[in-house]
């Protein structure tokens, strides 16, 4: 009977994990091959009660935009680091999120881009840090990891390579927004005050400085491969020069075909310390773990320290974990029929 009981149990936890694990797949093209989705646009303090309704569906529509552009070149064959890439350029390219053009500012007033991307398949990825006249850096990330044998480039460095690479390069004003720009003024004046703003004191006005807006998709393509890329301005007041865990490979981006595909959002300095993305990749491969519950073990390492984040993470099955420690991320993924679904909010079911 003890046997019968612990087979029941068994079965139970099973489902449970199942149920928590969302199936983002379905079939693409002729080939009957399974294809999957995933992106966030940013973790933090993002709250119902402070974003109107036409705020609310700006980030929603855009978020879909993303989404359907990487499911599109998906359903048509393309490969997954170009689903990758062609999904974090519309974020990118808008306002909303931090990274590309709506990138924040740094504690001298400038942008300092930083973006990786990584091919499952082969381990291969590619990296740039702390660029300011870079219009999409993803673009240029994937250009280090196919044009030359490093992975990592940064700065004046990453942006002469670009030219020669032939990428779109821009007067640093471009990435210029007032709301960001209004956000600096905000944390610098805190930090005149030597104070620290309470989460109770949080407007409307304020809520963007306690939001880590970075941009990340992770897919599996048709071939049954996975990639993974991250796009960010960093933290909003970091000191110039600073670089986070975006362009860092393990720990804000990561990607095998023999476990998961990983994009984080949060306090980089957290996530370079436990290097989250690969962890998750570890546990999975030497634990024999699920995604998901591997995606929530981390984070909760990442609670325990005393971090802010979240990350999506996607298996080669494309099942995806959404896991995160704030108040709301901005998450999106394709269901199983196809269907675009985005959230917003932590009361919103993973």
């Amino acid at each position: 009977m003890k046997h019968g009981s612990r087979m029941i149990s068994s079965a139970i936890l099973i489902l449970i994990l199942t149920w928590m694990t969302i199936p983002a797949t379905l079939s693409a093209g002729d080939s009957g091959r399974r294809v999957a989705i995933a992106l966030h646009g940013g973790a933090g303090t993002i709250l119902k009660k402070n974003m109107t309704p036409e705020k609310e569906n700006a980030y929603r529509e855009k978020l879909t935009e993303a989404l359907q552009a990487g499911y599109q070149v998906l359903l048509q064959g393309g490969s997954s680091l170009d689903a990758v890439q062609a999904a974090i350029v519309i974020l990118e390219d808008s306002p909303l999120f931090n990274a590309g053009k709506g990138a924040v500012f740094t504690n001298a007033g400038t942008n300092e881009l930083d973006a990786s991307i990584m091919d499952g398949k082969t381990l291969n990825a590619g990296a740039v840090a702390a660029v300011k006249r870079v219009k999409n850096p993803i673009k240029l990330a994937r250009t280090v990891m196919e044009k030359s044998w490093h992975v990592l480039l940064s700065g004046a460095g990453a942006e002469t390579f670009a030219k020669e690479q032939g990428l779109e390069l821009v007067d640093p004003k471009y990435f210029y927004t007032e709301r960001r720009w209004q956000s600096l003024q905000r944390a610098l004046e805190q930090e005149k005050k030597k104070r620290q703003m309470r989460k109770s004191e949080i407007t409307p006005e304020t809520q963007d400085d306690f939001k880590f807006g970075t941009v990340g998709v992770t897919a599996l393509d048709q071939a049954g491969n996975l990639a993974a890329g991250t796009s960010t301005g960093g933290l909003t007041n970091k000191r110039f020069g600073r670089i986070g865990d975006s362009p860092i490979i393990g720990a804000g981006t990561y990607a095998n075909n023999a476990t998961c595909a990983v994009s984080g959002t949060g306090q980089g300095e957290y996530f370079i310390r436990l290097n989250i993305a690969h962890d998750i990749s570890a546990m999975m491969e030497y634990k024999g773990l699920s995604v998901q519950d591997a995606a929530q073990q981390v984070i909760a390492k990442l609670t325990h320290l005393g971090g802010e984040g979240g990350v999506i993470a996607m298996d080669r099955h494309g099942n995806v974990a959404m896991p995160f420690n704030t108040a709301g991320m901005y998450r999106a993924y394709i269901d199983a029929d196809g269907k675009p679904v985005v959230k917003i909010y932590r009361e919103e079911s993973h």
